[in-house]
């Protein structure tokens, strides 16, 4: 039997794959994005992993977390401010605010942050780097389904039925995410070259909380803020969520069209910044 060069020197040659820099900012590389599909579910799932490993009662955080706080913005926005809650109970109605604000939290902190905790990545293997951001921001949508569960049983205890417009709730929570993701492409690519970034990420969530709709109505809002008020997207999206689920208010369109346009011109500003840091990513990190 003949045998091959390769094979007799017992040496076999795989395909070459040639890694070349990005042509210019705009060239995202989508198919070699997509190729690593499968990299981003192992990254979601080590970051799953990993959160709730050696805790005593794991997934249940994702539940206690936005649970105390209702319970402390119950006893202080609804028992001592008397702040209305557009006639729903205002445990559900904070609740229902808490859950895509705790998920958008989380993603922008652990976004904001994720090419430095995962500099060993970057320093020693090449892949799409925009998987590292993506992954960081996926991966808090598993504590939001379980907290999701609690406010069903919520809802049963107080008698609510959930409108039609639950159907709704997918198209702002993918709003939700892609604001979260435009965010934190800034940050995480700031946060790189700029260290301060991780420190500053905390404070910027705390004062977003409280410019979004959460322990409050939107129509609280004064009417000469409502322009600068509907530049922040999370307003729509909570909004968006208490109408879907109890029937209120619905979001201003003309809000909702600002925060939709805002969001993105942030994402493909986000996008072009983070690809032109992407060159220096490895020797700065």
């Amino acid at each position: 039997m003949n045998r091959t060069p390769a094979a007799a020197g017992g040496v076999v040659h795989g395909p070459t794959v040639m890694v070349r820099p990005a042509g210019s900012a705009l060239d995202l590389d989508l198919p070699s994005l997509w190729r690593s599909g499968e990299l981003l579910y192992f990254l979601v799932w080590r970051d799953v992993k990993l959160r709730y490993k050696q805790t005593a009662i794991g997934a249940g955080w994702s539940i206690l977390q936005p649970l105390i706080t209702m319970v402390l913005f119950t006893a202080v926005f609804s028992g001592i401010a008397k702040i209305p809650s557009d006639g729903v109970p205002y445990p559900l109605f904070a609740y229902a605010a808490l859950l895509p604000w705790s998920y958008f939290a989380q993603a922008l902190s652990r976004g904001g942050n994720s090419l430095v905790s995962n500099s060993h990545l970057l320093t020693k293997v090449y892949f799409p780097r925009l998987i590292i951001p993506l992954s960081a921001v996926v991966s808090p949508l598993v504590d939001l389904a379980v907290a999701f569960v609690l406010l069903i049983a919520m809802m049963a205890w107080y008698g609510v039925t959930p409108t039609n417009g639950i159907l709704v709730i997918p198209v702002f929570l993918v709003f939700c995410v892609l604001t979260a993701l435009a965010v934190s492409l800034w940050l995480s690519a700031l946060c790189v070259k700029y260290r301060d970034v991780s420190v500053v990420i905390p404070f910027m969530t705390q004062v977003w909380l409280y410019a979004s709709p959460v322990a409050y109505p939107a129509s609280l809002v004064p009417d000469e803020w409502r322009l600068m008020y509907s530049l922040n997207p999370m307003a729509a999206v909570i909004e968006g969520f208490r109408w879907a689920l109890f029937g209120t208010a619905a979001p201003d369109p003309a809000v909702v069209a600002a925060s939709i346009l805002g969001v993105l011109v942030l994402l493909c500003g986000g996008l072009v910044y983070f690809k032109k840091m992407e060159r220096v990513f490895a020797d700065v990190v």
